[in-house]
C-alpha cells in the first residue's frame, strides 16, 4: 500500500528541508518506512571567531561562569556602589525587610542551637587536641563575620566533628599537644591557611593524652579515656547512661518532627546533670576526671601567635589546605541542601568568601576552623530560623557563657564529652546512602568502602587518601577509555539509538553507526579509533556470517563529542585512511561547532569532504542506504 503526503516548500522553511513530495511505504510488518528526501540539509560551517574575544570568553566561562557582575550592567555609579557593598555583605540586601515576626523565629533558632553548640564545642575542641575555652571561641567570632558575610539563612557556623579529628590528627603528627603554646599557635597559623585557602577558591570561583590515632577504633578508645582516667564504675555509668538518653533523644527527634527540640537540649541537659552530679557527689575524687578550668573571658587576640615564618610555615600551609577544603566542602553542601529545602540560592563564591574571612579573622582571635554543622543547621532549619540573626543570637549566648558561667563547667565530666561526641558522630554512619551508592555506581561504592575501612583502621588522612586515589582513577579510565555504542533505528521513528539499550532497534545492511561519547582528546583518541575498527571487524564477521550487504559506510555520531584535540583530528584521519584501504566511506553526523571548527582548520572537513559531514545520522543514511545494494529502506 502506497501513502502519499504532498508538502508545500513553506512548511519547512524553518527546518531546512523542502520538497514535493515525500512517498512513505507501509511494509509487511507494520513499520512505515520514509523514501529518499530530494534535499538534505547542509551542516554550518562555524564562522570564524576572533581570537581575543574567543581567549576572553573561555576565560569568563572557566573563572565567572555563573556572571557575578551582571546585575551592575547599566546602573549608575551610586547603584553600583551599593550593590558592591551589598554583594560582599548580603545582610545589607536582606535586613530592609528584616521584621519582629521574623526575628522571633530567628531568637527561638538561636537559643536552640546554642543549647547545642556548647557541649560540643567543649567535647569538639579535645578532638582537636585544644583547650576547651578554644572551642567555645570558634562559635563565638566566626558565626557573627559569616552571619554578615554569608548567604545562606539555614547554616550554623562552629567547629564539627570531622575536621576536629582531621585538624587535630595533623597538627600532633607536627607538634606534642602537651607542648601547648607551640602547639595552638601552629593550630592558629593553619587556620589562617585555610581560611586563606577558602578565600582564594571563593575569589577564583572555583586535648592531652587523646590518641596520636584518627582512625575510629583509636579515636573511641582516646574519647572514654580523654583525660588520664582509668575505667571505674562511674566512669561507665555516667558515659554509658547519658550516651543512651541521647541516643533516645536523636531516635525521638527523628521519628516525629514536632520534638526536633528534644535532641537539641539533650546535650545540655546531659551537661547540667552529669556536672551536678559530680559536684554534689565529689566523684571527681573517685577518679572521675572533670573538665577542672575552662579560661573566662571573649577571644584574646592571637595576631602575634601565627607562624609567619620559620619551619612551621610550610607545615601549617599543608595542614590549613586540607582542613580548608574539607570544611567547605561540608559548608556549602550543608548550605546547599537546606537552600532547595526552603527553595531559594546560595552563591557558591560568596559562601567561600565569606568561610575564608571569617576563618583567617578567627585565626587572629584564638579560634581554629570553623564551618557549617549538619546536627546544627538541622536543628536550626527545624527551629523555624528565617535568616543569619540565628548565628548572631547563638554567638550571644556563648559570649554570655564565657563571661559569666564558665566556671561552673568546671565539675563537668570528661565521660559526658565523650557521650556527646560519639552520639554526634553516629550519624556519620549512613548506611542508606551506602546501598543508593552501590545500586548507582560500582566504582564509587569502592571508593566509599576504600574511604570507610582507610578511616576506621588507619587514619582519616589515608582514608581520604584512598578514596580521591579511586575517584581520580575513576576519572582517569573514563577520559582513555570513553563508551562508544552502535546505533540502530527504532521501529516507526527516526531515531537511531543504542543497540544494546533497545535491542528492537534495526541496523541499516550495508551502514554501521557508532557514536562516541565523549570529547576526544590525546589520552583517548587511539583507543576511539581501534574500538571503532574493531566494531566495524566485529561487523563484517556477523555480515559474512549471514549473508547480508558488506559494510560500504561507517557513520560516526558526534553528537556528544564536545571537544577534539589535534591528536583527535590525527586519529580520524589515520581512521579515514584504514577505512579508505577496506573501500568504505568515512562520514560524521553532527559535530559541535568547536568541532567543526577544528576539522576545517585542520583541513579533515575538506579531505573527507563535506558532503559527508552530515547535521544527523537520519541525513547520512538517507543518503547512504539507497547507494548500497540489496538494501531496504529504513
Amino acid at each position: 500500500m502506497y501513502i502519499y503526503i504532498y508538502i508545500y516548500a513553506g512548511a519547512f522553511k524553518m527546518s531546512g528541508r523542502v520538497g514535493d513530495e515525500i512517498q512513505m511505504n507501509e511494509t509487511a510488518s507494520g513499520d512505515i518506512s520514509i523514501g529518499p528526501l530530494p534535499y538534505i540539509h547542509k551542516l554550518g560551517k562555524p564562522p570564524k571567531q576572533n581570537l581575543l574575544k574567543e581567549i576572553i570568553t573561555a576565560a569568563k566561562e572557566t573563572f565567572f561562569s555563573d556572571d557575578p557582575l551582571r546585575s551592575f550592567k547599566d546602573k549608575p555609579k551610586s547603584k553600583k556602589f551599593v550593590l558592591g557593598v551589598q554583594a560582599v555583605f548580603p545582610i545589607i540586601g536582606w535586613a530592609r525587610n528584616y521584621s519582629l515576626s521574623k526575628f522571633k523565629g530567628d531568637l527561638i533558632a538561636g537559643l536552640t542551637i546554642a543549647s547545642l553548640c556548647i557541649p560540643q564545642d567543649i567535647g569538639y575542641a579535645k578532638l582537636a587536641y585544644l583547650p576547651p575555652q578554644n572551642g567555645l571561641y570558634s562559635s563565638f567570632v566566626p558565626p557573627l563575620v559569616y552571619a554578615f558575610m554569608g548567604s545562606s539563612r539555614d547554616i550554623a557556623i562552629g567547629p564539627v566533628a570531622v575536621v576536629s579529628l582531621l585538624l587535630g590528627d595533623l597538627l600532633q603528627a607536627e607538634i606534642d599537644p602537651n607542648d601547648l603554646i607551640p602547639y595552638r599557635r601552629l593550630a592558629f597559623t593553619a587556620t589562617f591557611f585555610a581560611g586563606l585557602t577558602q578565600l582564594a577558591l571563593g575569589l577564583l570561583g572555583i586535648k592531652k593524652n587523646f590518641t596520636k590515632k584518627t582512625d575510629i577504633v583509636s579515636v573511641l578508645r582516646s574519647v572514654f579515656n580523654s583525660a588520664h582516667h582509668g575505667w571505674n564504675w562511674q566512669t561507665i555509668v555516667i558515659g554509658v547512661t547519658f550516651l543512651a538518653f541521647l541516643l533516645v533523644a536523636k531516635h525521638i527527634g527523628k521519628r516525629n518532627r514536632k520534638y526536633f527540640w528534644v535532641p537539641a537540649i539533650a546535650p545540655m541537659i546531659s551537661v547540667v546533670v552529669s556536672t551536678f552530679c559530680v559536684y554534689i557527689t565529689r566523684a571527681d575524687k573517685d577518679g572521675v576526671q572533670i573538665v577542672n578550668h575552662i579560661e573566662k573571658g571573649i577571644n584574646p587576640v592571637s595576631a602575634n601567635d601565627l607562624f609567619l615564618s620559620g619551619e612551621y610555615v610550610g607545615k601549617a600551609f599543608r595542614i590549613g589546605v586540607v582542613a580548608g577544603i574539607i570544611a567547605l566542602t561540608e559548608a556549602i553542601a550543608i548550605g546547599r541542601t537546606f537552600a532547595t529545602m526552603k527553595d531559594y540560592q546560595i552563591d557558591g563564591n560568596k559562601e567561600m568568601v565569606a568561610l575564608g574571612t571569617m576563618n583567617i579573622i578567627g585565626s587572629l582571635t584564638s579560634c581554629y576552623v570553623a564551618t557549617g554543622s549538619f546536627s546544627r543547621s538541622a536543628v536550626n532549619y527545624m527551629s523555624g530560623c528565617h535568616t543569619a540573626v540565628s548565628n548572631i543570637v547563638m554567638a550571644g549566648v556563648v559570649f554570655l557563657t564565657l563571661e559569666l558561667i564558665t566556671p561552673l563547667f568546671k565539675y563537668t565530666p570528661n565521660a559526658i564529652l565523650a557521650s556527646i561526641i560519639i552520639a554526634a558522630v553516629v550519624n556519620l554512619l549512613d548506611y542508606e546512602a551506602v546501598i543508593l551508592i552501590w545500586k548507582i555506581d560500582k566504582f564509587d561504592f569502592v571508593a566509599c568502602m576504600g574511604a570507610f575501612f582507610g578511616v576506621v583502621f588507619m587514619s582519616v588522612e589515608i582514608g581520604l587518601l584512598i578514596a580521591v586515589s579511586l575517584s581520580l582513577a575513576k576519572i582517569l579510565l573514563q577520559v582513555t577509555r570513553p563508551r562508544t555504542a552502535v546505533l540502530g533505528k527504532l521501529p516507526r521513528t527516526s531515531v537511531y539509538r543504542n543497540t544494546l539499550q533497545y535491542p528492537e532497534a534495526r541496523k541499516i545492511p550495508g551502514v554501521l553507526i557508532v557514536r562516541v561519547d565523549s570529547a576526544i582528546y590525546f589520552s583517548n583518541s587511539n583507543y576511539i579509533k581501534e574500538r571503532i575498527l574493531r566494531w566495524l571487524a566485529e561487523e563484517e564477521e556477523l555480515v559474512n556470517e549471514n549473508n547480508l550487504p558488506r559494510i560500504q559506510h561507517l557513520i560516526v555520531e558526534m553528537s556528544p563529542v564536545t571537544d577534539i584535540d589535534t591528536s583527535g583530528i590525527h586519529a580520524l584521519e589515520e581512521l579515514y585512511k584504514n577505512l579508505q584501504k577496506k573501500e568504505v566511506q568515512l562520514a560524521l553526523a553532527n559535530p559541535g561547532t568547536i568541532v567543526m571548527e577544528k576539522l576545517y582548520a585542520s583541513e579533515f572537513a575538506n579531505e573527507i569532504g563535506e558532503n559527508n559531514i552530515f547535521l544527523s545520522v537520519g541525513d547520512a543514511v538517507h543518503v547512504f542506504a539507497p547507494k548500497t545494494s540489496n538494501t531496504e529502506e529504513p
